[in-house]
């Protein structure tokens, strides 16, 4: 070789890595891996979006090992793609720059795949794998005449009440600002949303905790605004006369650092925890019917007469199953005492990880939450410096 021949290849070199360079630069995320059995077939990249559905980004030509990877622009919040080959389809999260690696093969690539570098990814996987165990178990019950229609009904209707009480135990409880738990409250069977927050109070509240979540960390994302919308669409939609629901509506929803609710007071009237912002509040979960109850009453009244005209607020929930105690015991209250009527069965307990009563927390004026119970060794100098 040639002098000459020696200096192109050198440059030749050196501009193809810098054009490999340029490239990993631009593409801030990366999906790769292998899709076995599917030479010559077309892997599409689509993008889930909000409003146009699943639009393509991205195509390849697979090859006898099904060696593919795809890089695009980094995403500032969380968004969902999907590989799709034919009717065949794996179901991704992608947040910011990360690498995630997908394994398969197209006989049962929907169900069958790994997936490495995104813990989201995996969760959402385990997901579908959830949601297909139910689908299975629908169509089963469906196919038997052995059961009227009625008994079908009612025993499909169990069955998806047990995946989604699974659901929020497993999934959305303590894990709200994730996109495996926005992917969760958007999952169907057949043509019909699982969470139904539109006529069930239960969902409606959990969606709107991972509102609540997803509005903390990332307020400025379209799937935020969207969550928020669908929540004010089917409170008002929800034609019982009292909600027991996490008030996010209007501009609230950019405000508020607490999951809240709405319960009344003695005297029938709503009293929405969030209504007391610009107050330090004692947020106290308890039921009368507790031994030592007499005294943590007393205990209580010595904290807000003492701090009461400086801005402070006690909003006390009562969980006792018999209300005409709970309206015995509340009568002489100065503070803003409500009755909840779930009791121990109310998602608050859950949304709130309440393991025992009593349990407080105290929010902020800003209406953000500070502490719970066990992380305030002395509640008085806590209220203080609130105050």
């Amino acid at each position: 070789m040639s002098n000459c021949e020696i200096v192109k290849a050198i440059k030749y070199i050196l501009f193809a890595a810098v054009l490999l360079c340029g490239c990993r630069q631009r593409e801030t995320f990366c999906i790769e891996g292998n899709i076995t059995g599917a030479d010559s077939c077309l892997l599409y990249l689509e993008h889930l979006t909000l409003g146009e559905g699943a639009v393509a980004v991205d195509s390849i030509r697979l090859k006898e090992d099904g060696a593919f990877r795809f890089g695009k622009a980094g995403v500032a919040t969380p968004e969902f793609y999907r590989l799709r080959i034919g009717g065949q389809a794996i179901n991704l999260a992608i947040d910011s720059t990360e690498t995630v690696r997908v394994e398969a093969n197209l006989k049962d690539m929907s169900f069958g795949y790994k997936v490495e570098g995104s813990g989201m990814c995996d969760t959402i996987r385990l997901l579908c794998l959830k949601l297909a165990g139910l689908e299975r178990e629908v169509r089963r019950i469906s196919a038997d005449r052995n059961f009227t229609i009625e008994e079908r009904d009612s025993m499909i209707e169990e069955l998806v009440d047990k995946y989604k009480a699974e659901v929020k135990r497993d999934v959305l409880h303590g894990n709200y600002g994730t996109a495996y738990s926005y992917y969760a409250c958007f999952q169907t069977l057949g043509a019909s949303l699982i969470f139904d927050p539109m006529h069930d109070k239960s969902d409606l509240n959990w969606m709107r905790a991972v509102a609540n979540a997803w509005n903390e960390k990332y307020p400025s994302s379209p799937r935020t605004e969207n969550l928020c919308n669908i929540i004010q669409e089917c409170r008002r939609n929800q034609a019982k006369p009292r909600q027991i629901v996490l008030d996010i509506d209007g501009d609230k929803v950019r405000e508020l650092g607490i999951i809240d609710m709405t319960f009344p007071d003695l005297h029938g009237q709503e009293r929405t925890l969030s209504d007391l912002r610009g107050k330090v509040v004692l947020l106290d979960f308890t039921a009368f019917s507790l031994d030592g109850s007499t005294e943590r009453t007393l205990l209580l009244r010595e904290l807000y007469g003492k701090y009461h005209d400086r801005g402070f607020e006690i909003y006390q929930v009562g969980l006792d199953a018999s209300e005409h105690l709970w309206k015995q015991r509340s009568e002489a209250l100065p503070w803003v005492s409500v009755y909840c009527e779930e009791g121990l069965e109310s998602d608050m307990l859950t949304l709130y990880d309440i393991q025992r009563l009593p349990c407080y927390f105290l929010i902020d004026r800003n209406c953000d939450l500070q502490a719970r119970q066990e992380d305030i060794p002395d509640l008085e100098k806590a209220i203080e410096k609130l105050l």
